[in-house]
């Protein structure tokens, strides 16, 4: 069988409109030194805080495509890399989203890397320091990054334990940069610009967040994310009761605890 190799056309990976996002501290100063640099980068912080908006926002800005990986326990180095398949009688190369990333000049994005399979990691080690190269060992090939291609990866602190957590060998190769939730101001203004809800219902949804982040620790995982805010304000917008919308964006998707589902939902009652 012949061997080809195809490259996936990365034209779809671009963003053209301006995603809306509010800057907390310099990082996006940061982000650019870094990007000018070729460094690697490492965003911290809890679950929908703002991780991912900040990787669509920078793309936009800098004008270069963005390739996500959501990682997860089953991701291999092949998923990553690519892989030969079998197509009609030949036998085809395809470029994984890193190895595209690299070899078009794109932002490769990894979500939540401490979900990899470890050895998975260790792949993206030679393009995180001065080598900046990706060992394609099936093709034979030491793919070389463009000067335009960035490696960022993320993770959330929060969920860290002996088995979910990031090696010195790997993090130390990174800038980092740590996000959190925004302060109220901020976080109510970013409700109102994002999901069209009012100023009164935005505040006390911001009111309503910060007392189930006081109850991290004791019965929570975690408190609602500005993401999870965002999703009652667009219930609310759409014409449901505010009660029954911290419910069902909020109460539902932190707990399963019929306790702790009262004690939320008596939180939300006590504001709306």
């Amino acid at each position: 069988m012949k061997e080809q190799a195809r490259v996936l056309k990365p034209e779809e990976n671009f963003i053209d409109k301006e995603p809306y996002y509010e800057p907390v501290a310099n990082e996006i100063e940061i982000f650019d030194a870094a990007y000018r640099n070729r460094l690697p980068v490492l965003l911290k912080g809890p679950t929908g805080c703002g991780k991912t908006r900040f990787m669509e926002y920078m793309a936009w800005r800098l004008k270069r495509p963005l390739i996500t990986v959501s990682c997860h326990d089953d991701l291999t180095a092949s998923d990553l890399v690519g892989r030969f398949l079998v197509a009609g009688g030949e036998t085809v190369w395809v470029d994984g989203p890193l190895a595209r990333a690299v070899r078009t000049g794109g932002i490769c994005y990894l979500d939540e890397i401490v979900e990899a399979r470890k050895d998975t990691t260790v792949v993206i080690h030679p393009l995180a320091d001065d080598r900046r190269v990706l060992p394609m060992e099936k093709v034979g090939e030491l793919l070389e990054a463009t000067p335009a291609f960035c490696l960022a990866i993320s993770y959330n602190p929060g969920y860290q334990s002996v088995l979910k957590d990031l090696k010195q060998s790997t993090r130390q190769r990174f800038v980092a940069l740590e996000f959190d939730y925004p302060d109220a101001a901020l976080e109510q203004k970013i409700l109102e610009k994002e999901t069209g809800v009012s100023g009164d219902l935005a505040g006390r949804l911001v009111r309503f967040g910060h007392m189930t982040r006081n109850l991290k620790g004791s019965g929570l995982d975690e408190g609602a994310s500005t993401r999870l805010l965002a999703h009652a304000a667009r219930l609310m917008v759409a014409g449901i009761d505010p009660v029954s919308a911290c419910g069902s964006a909020v109460a539902q998707a932190l707990t399963d605890d019929p306790d702790m589902l009262n004690a939320v939902n008596e939180l939300s009652a006590s504001l709306f």
